[in-house]
């Protein structure tokens, strides 16, 4: 899979833990990721966690917006297992999705929740084995 900068969506999703349920999270997101690490697209996925605060920052990289949709399309199950134990309340999305993509967040985009930026410039480096 070639990775074109022009192309590429990252998306930033910050999740408030559901009070009492941080071990299930995070049990729930280290499956999720597992699951996407061997049967979907991302190029990238790391999932970090402010206990004290109750947060969580994920971090997905796609080459493009087939990617999005596809990892959407068999993640799903993963994706409401966590969502059982969170509630996204800010969701960034850098970079230029398609129309597909926008009608799936429409939403969160509706309400604030989620926030689409432009890319201006950048590239990406592979990182050395």
């Amino acid at each position: 899979m070639s990775l074109q900068a022009d192309e590429m969506i990252l998306f930033r999703n910050t999740m408030r833990i559901t009070e009492g349920h941080l071990e299930e999270f995070t049990a729930a997101v280290r499956d999720a990721v597992d699951f996407v690490e061997r049967n979907a697209p991302q190029v990238m996925v790391q999932t970090f966690v402010d206990a004290d605060r109750m947060l969580a920052y994920s971090y997905q990289m796609y080459p493009d917006s087939a990617a999005v949709l596809e990892h959407w399309r068999v993640s799903e199950a993963q994706i409401d297992n966590v969502s059982a134990h969170c509630t996204v309340v800010d969701f960034q999305v850098h970079g230029s999705p398609d129309e597909r993509v926008l009608a799936g967040m429409r939403g969160m985009i509706d309400d604030g929740t989620a926030v689409v930026t432009s890319r201006i410039a950048g590239f990406v480096r592979p990182f050395a084995g």
